[in-house]
């Protein structure tokens, strides 16, 4: 078979809210397949063999099928190489790390070209999936070597790069179970939660409470030491020294043996413990030197290391440290040990997914001081059975939720509450956690802010904690059982008729009823009536900012089909959706819609993502438009200028009570609930004169959505010409 031309990628566009396709971000791909689009799979030799052979997780793709196995069916049979490319990519997204399951491919008018997408968290990570998706794909099919490890590699790069961190992540998990939005804020662990005036924002497991006092506080070892002291707290004696020979002045009036650390260190990072001479506390003061800018001796604590973790004043989990040894054989040197006793540990490893650290002398100048300690050197070898202290308190990886003494959950939470943190892991020295401290001598050593989570969510030995869970709970509690914490009203406007005069006048409705309210429309940017950008802000980069800005309290999106095809909604979920009319397939020939009959295909995104408490607002003059009603998880309300339009008497007569609409009768807007009817007060003639029936009863409805009083719509509709228009 003769080689063929490679596939043609016409465009590359990243999806980053919801659209055509999708609640969630996808990279769209438009693709040209030239001669391949006469080849399906079935007549290209080898090619499906050689797929297989290099992706073989292709057999547990289902495809539409539905079965395991499917995808593989549908290469049997035949299928194009856009299908190809989209399962291709799913499955290096796979073996990157990155699980992906969503992707599809649509043919297009033009023969030869087909629309592909994959769901996609990151853009950037996607981007590179799909190069190397495609590159693989064509050397399956021209029978070309290709080197799956090295794309891989670098795509798992990638994703290293974008991914949030263990601790970050467990906190966003445990939102998006509470449907509560996130938006990431830059490119590390910055997050916001939530939208506008109810977002709170975590970095790792700080969040928008700690105060920056509290982490000066427990950033000083020795200063946190005497504030926990002062209240009853058990805390080691000590005292900060500034050379090798008051380290060991300091360790002869406090008693032997003595602890050496770094006032102002993490992760144990140099922590000598158990120093009984005067060689060994001189020895360690160059060690915990190098890792903070003081270094503090104090008394020595027998016992484990545990973390207690301290949410918003109640321990939620806690960890116990390990001691590592390794026994000596007669043969091996120490390094062989660590690495033949303990490396070979599967828990251990360099990624998040290990429980455990690896072991490794040049790494870590505690190990390799305990070694010396006991005469040793990493190469040397050890006496067959003696027994050889690697690590005096290593990873704190051994889950003891269940067993700490409420007296110690006490004493963590106290000491926290002292600091000023509202999530601390509580560093304290026991030999069993299941006593009170003062009965075997135990102490808190330190008080840590942005402690890490890792431990708790994943314990070498033990059950994992809902630790992410913990914190959300404190961020957005429960009281009142508010269905949608985090959340601001929103409203999403599309269509093409009078949709930006519409948005503009919802949001003053909203704004008359007490509110701050972000507008995104084709006018600009508003704050209120305070131009924030000026031109068309129909665009997710610009409309995205309301979400971020945290004076925002409602906030309302004009959109049109345009902006769902190009970007997605700026917004995950609204509470008000309104959807005017199915015009405007003219315009949107970049994207492949040719005819009026696709328009509700794109449009009803607006009416997929209503909230199931929300309201979704429907002009009953167009059946079109009426019809999505059913695609809708909350109420819907119609609106058409004669009450006797079809679907409006319908729609009222459903149910027991009957569904909502709002009409003209008189010239006055009529709002009814089944038999009920409510009469606005009649608008004045120049407001008649000046606004289309559809304007009007759109805001009208979308009003009523919002619970605003009917009497304050009324004044909004007539105050609103003389407060906004347009700069």
């Amino acid at each position: 078979m003769s080689k063929k031309n490679d596939i043609r990628l016409l465009r590359v566009n990243y999806l980053r809210g919801p659209n055509l396709w999708t609640y969630r971000p996808v990279l769209e791909t438009w693709l040209d397949l030239g001669e391949l689009e006469d080849w399906p799979s079935n007549r290209l030799p080898g090619c499906n063999e050689r797929l297989t052979q290099w992706l073989p997780a292709l057999v547990e793709h289902h495809c539409g099928v539905g079965e395991r196995g499917g995808f593989l069916q549908r290469l049997e049979e035949g299928t194009w190489a856009g299908h190809v490319l989209e399962h291709v990519v799913i499955e290096l997204l796979n073996l990157a790390g990155m699980p992906t399951a969503f992707g599809q491919t649509r043919s297009t008018s033009q023969r030869g070209v087909y629309r592909m997408v994959f769901r996609a968290r990151d853009e950037q990570v996607a981007r590179r999936a799909l190069a190397h998706g495609h590159r693989l794909l064509m050397a399956a099919i021209n029978d070309e070597p290709f080197d799956l490890a090295g794309a891989v590699a670098d795509i798992t790069e990638q994703v290293d790069r974008c991914y949030l961190g263990p601790s970050t992540a467990a906190i966003v998990a445990a939102a998006t179970d509470r449907q509560i939005p996130h938006i990431r804020l830059n490119e590390g662990n910055l997050v916001q939660l939530g939208y506008g005036a109810r977002q709170r924002r975590i970095w790792t497991a700080q969040t928008d409470r700690t105060s920056a006092i509290a982490q000066g506080i427990a950033g000083d070892k020795d200063l946190t030491k005497r504030l926990v002291a002062g209240c009853g707290v058990p805390v080691p004696e000590g005292r900060v020294v500034a050379t090798p020979a008051e380290a060991w002045e300091a360790a002869q009036d406090i008693g032997l043996p003595v602890a050496v650390k770094p006032t102002d260190g993490n992760h144990g990072r140099g922590v000598m413990l158990d120093l009984r001479t005067q060689e060994e506390v001189e020895a360690a003061f160059p060690v915990a030197e190098q890792q903070g800018s003081e270094v503090l001796v104090e008394r020595y604590i027998p016992g484990d290391e545990h973390r207690l973790l301290v949410v918003n004043g109640e321990v939620v989990a806690a960890a116990r440290g390990e001691t590592a040894w390794v026994t000596g054989d007669g043969r091996s040197t120490v390094r062989q040990l660590v690495d033949a006793q303990l490396n070979s540990d599967p828990r251990r490893g360099e990624s998040e997914d290990h429980p455990l650290n690896r072991l490794v002398f040049e790494e870590d100048d505690v190990m390799l001081g305990e070694v010396t300690r006991q005469g040793l050197t990493p190469e040397a070898v050890p006496e067959a059975g003696r027994k050889v202290l690697i690590q005096r308190n290593g990873n704190l990886a051994i889950d003891c939720t269940d067993r700490v003494h409420p007296e110690v959950e006490h004493m963590a939470a106290l000491a926290a509450r002292i600091v000023g943190l509202d999530i601390a892991g509580i560093d304290l020295v026991a030999q069993d956690i299941g006593r009170p401290l003062h009965e075997q001598g135990g102490a808190i050593v330190e008080v840590n802010a942005g402690p890490g989570l890792l431990m708790h969510l994943k314990p070498a030995v033990g059950k994992p904690r809902p630790v992410g869970r913990a914190i959300v709970e404190a961020l957005f509690p429960r009281d009142g059982e508010d269905p949608h914490a985090g959340r601001v009203p929103i409203v999403g406007i599309a269509g093409t008729r009078g949709t930006t005069r519409i948005a503009r006048l919802v949001a003053w409705l909203a704004q008359l009823r007490g509110l701050r309210v972000g507008l995104a429309c084709a006018d600009g940017l508003y704050l209120d009536r305070r131009r924030l950008a000026a031109g068309d802000a129909r665009r997710w980069d610009l409309a995205h900012r309301l979400l971020v800005n945290r004076n925002v309290e409602a906030a309302v999106f004009e959109n049109d089909a345009g902006c769902v095809l190009r970007d997605g909604l700026a917004y995950d979920r609204c509470t008000v959706g309104v959807v005017t009319d199915m015009d405007g397939f003219e315009a949107l020939a970049e994207f492949d819609v040719q005819t009026p009959e696709q328009m509700p295909k794109v449009l009803r995104t607006q009416i997929d993502v209503v909230l199931d408490d929300g309201v979704g607002v429907l002009n009953a003059g167009d059946e079109r438009v009426a019809a999505l009603g059913e695609l809708c998880d909350g109420e819907v309300i119609l609106y058409a200028a004669d009450a006797r339009t079809p679907a409006l008497q319908a729609h009222r007569a459903k149910g027991a009570r009957g569904g909502r609409v709002v009409f003209l009768q008189g010239g006055r807007p009529v709002l009814a609930t089944g038999s009920a009817e409510t009469r606005l007060a009649p608008l004045s003639p120049a407001v008649r004169g000046d606004m289309a029936d559809d304007i009007l009863l759109a805001a009208v409805a979308a009003g009523w959505a919002l619970d605003i009083p009917p009497d304050l719509i009324i004044a909004g509709i007539e105050t609103f010409d003389a407060h906004n228009a347009a700069p």
